[in-house]
């Protein structure tokens, strides 16, 4: 009897056995065969946090690298028969690229210029509110070098069209002052070595406080009047920043000198002086031979190899229009001009200019002792353009 319950028991304890481990088979199925991405605690798994990520900043559109500094004063030379402008940095040829000038009905004025304005958007308060990006104006009259249509003919409406690449570097490579020659022909500069070019008087270093603060407050107000954007737009980066108050003063820091131009009118037999778009002072001069013509000539100061002294070049300008068919009837599309390599230039007309000039002494001196690296002396027989007054350099238009 004891031997029957005994496996009694044992047969229900092997029947509950095998209950249990059926129940768990489909269990041990399930976490066997879990997709991956779940945790094998179910429903009741633990928060889990997502992975941060940052997000991404907009991309902006890359802006125009940046052209190197000049390493000299710029030259901007605009060749309307060429329909071609030439960039020279310190003398040298740097850059060189098709325009469009001004149609006949609308020509674009030959003579010596320099930028006086510049703005990033501009628009034609002229012709049809027309857009004029990168502008740069060299007259208050409305004739600018600006991005536009090139098409290797001239098309405008008197301003220099410059294809947008070259606009845009040549707008950043620029500052106000920087000399602009629009010439009938192409010309380029040379190195003119004449005695009668007046030589850069040494700065003397030593002095007073006073006087060198005087100098100092002198320097800053001119070069606040000579580099300030010229629109609220304008190449902020080129505004002359002045110090603080009392900090000029306290440091007394050395700034760079504000080049001067001199400007021989043949017509009036006298000089004149600006500095910093402003005039300073003139005085009579003699010219040999004043019935004679001088031609038009733009000497311009190079730092030379010593310290504080400079060496010239000089632009002489072409007098008379060449009356070709792509001059004088304007291009049709179609008809591509063929670039040309300017004719090499000569010293001998400027050279001969010189030479009839006569500079009163006292006057040599005043010009010598504020000669900078980047100023210019232009010799010309016409007299002071309508178009130089307030804040510009000297401007000739040539008719």
């Amino acid at each position: 009897m004891a031997n029957g319950n005994a496996g009694s028991i044992r047969a229900v304890i092997l029947a509950a056995f095998a209950l249990c481990i059926a129940a768990a088979e489909p269990a041990h199925a399930q976490f066997l065969f879990w997709p991956q991405s779940q945790s094998w605690w179910g429903k009741h798994a633990p928060f889990r946090h997502k992975p941060y990520h940052r997000p991404k900043k907009p991309r902006l559109a890359k802006p125009a690298p940046a052209p190197d500094a000049p390493k000299g004063p710029l030259q901007i030379i605009v060749s309307i028969a060429d329909q071609r402008v030439s960039v020279y940095d310190d003398g040298a040829l740097i850059a060189r690229s098709a325009v469009s000038t001004g149609v006949p009905r609308h020509p674009t004025p030959t003579g010596v210029f320099s930028v006086i304005g510049k703005k990033r958007w501009h628009r034609s308060n002229l012709y049809s509110n027309a857009p004029m990006p990168y502008m740069q104006r060299i007259t208050w009259s409305g004739i600018a070098l600006h991005e536009g249509v090139v098409p290797r003919y001239p098309a405008s409406h008197g301003c220099i069209r410059l294809k947008k690449d070259f606009a845009v570097r040549l707008w950043h490579l620029t500052r106000r002052g920087t000399r602009v020659i629009i010439a009938a022909n192409d010309t380029q500069p040379v190195d003119i070595p004449n005695p009668r070019l007046i030589a850069a008087k040494p700065k003397a270093v030593s002095g007073s406080l006073e006087s060198r603060v005087a100098d100092a407050d002198n320097t800053i107000m001119a070069a606040a009047a000579v580099y300030p954007p010229s629109t609220p737009d304008a190449d902020a980066q080129q505004a002359t920043e002045l110090a603080a108050p009392g900090s000029a003063r306290a440091a007394v820091a050395p700034r760079k000198p504000v080049p001067i131009s001199v400007f021989v009118s043949r017509k009036l037999s006298r000089l004149f002086v600006r500095q910093a778009f402003t005039p300073l002072f003139d005085s009579p001069i003699t010219i040999q031979h004043p019935e004679e013509p001088l031609g038009t000539h733009v000497f311009t100061a190079m730092r030379g190899e010593d310290e504080g002294a400079v060496r010239w070049t000089v632009i002489s300008m072409p007098e008379k229009f060449p009356r070709t068919a792509h001059a004088s009837k304007g291009r049709q599309p179609g008809n591509q001009i063929v670039e040309t390599a300017p004719a090499p230039s000569s010293p001998d007309k400027a050279n001969a200019a010189l030479d009839r000039i006569e500079i009163p002494p006292d006057v040599i001196e005043r010009i010598a002792e504020r000669l900078t690296p980047g100023s210019s002396f232009i010799v010309s027989d016409y007299g002071i353009s309508r178009e130089t007054g307030h804040d510009t350099d000297f401007i000739v238009v040539m008719p």
